[in-house]
């Protein structure tokens, strides 16, 4: 299989990667909760923001099963690749360990950033423009909405911004199974 027949095969049998975007709103969801809890310590409402971040991976695992996308096509040589994508975020986030004590009520604004940025591999992966220009949008609306607003409001957009997303992967996702199965 050439370059481009392993990206629609990827991109196929994991359907673009939804169930990690849709286990994403759900995380984000649990941030605005943690935002909006009468907790007067913004470091107290950082520290649980972070772990309302851990349970992504056995959420996208259920939701994956949920939606009959495969979790990980491992016989894919670029899978290793998307997780060589997924990876990166973990360098970024010392980027929001550094930001949790020293600038605290923006903390919620770069971990959204860093979701944001992390997407635009999975662009050219996927062969998805919804990726790619998901990427920017984010990373770019949350910057502005962040340096205005607080975690609450940076949370709300960022779950709307999800949403959107996951609708336009599903249209990506159908458009590549109608193409798929018409070349057949």
């Amino acid at each position: 299989m050439d370059l481009d027949g392993l990206r629609v095969d990827i991109g196929k049998r994991g359907k673009k990667g939804l169930h990690f975007i849709l286990a994403s709103v759900m995380i984000w969801c649990a941030v605005l909760a943690v935002w909006l809890l009468p907790i007067e310590s913004i470091l107290t409402k950082n520290l649980l923001t972070f772990c309302f971040t851990t349970p992504l991976l056995p959420l996208a695992y259920v939701i994956s099963k949920l939606i009959k996308a495969e979790f990980s096509a491992s016989d894919n040589p670029l899978n290793k690749l998307g997780l060589l994508f997924s990876c990166n975020q973990f360098l970024y986030i010392l980027i929001a360990m550094w930001i949790y004590p020293t600038v605290p009520d923006k903390m919620v604004m770069v971990l959204a950033i860093i979701f944001g940025a992390h997407l635009l591999p999975f662009g050219w992966l996927y062969k998805s423009k919804a990726y790619s220009v998901m990427s920017v949008l984010i990373s770019f609306t949350i910057l502005i909405i962040g340096i205005m607003f607080n975690a609450v409001v940076v949370s709300i957009v960022m779950i709307i911004l999800q949403i959107i997303f996951s609708l336009w992967l599903i249209q990506e996702i159908r458009t590549l199974n109608i193409k798929h199965d018409h070349d057949l």
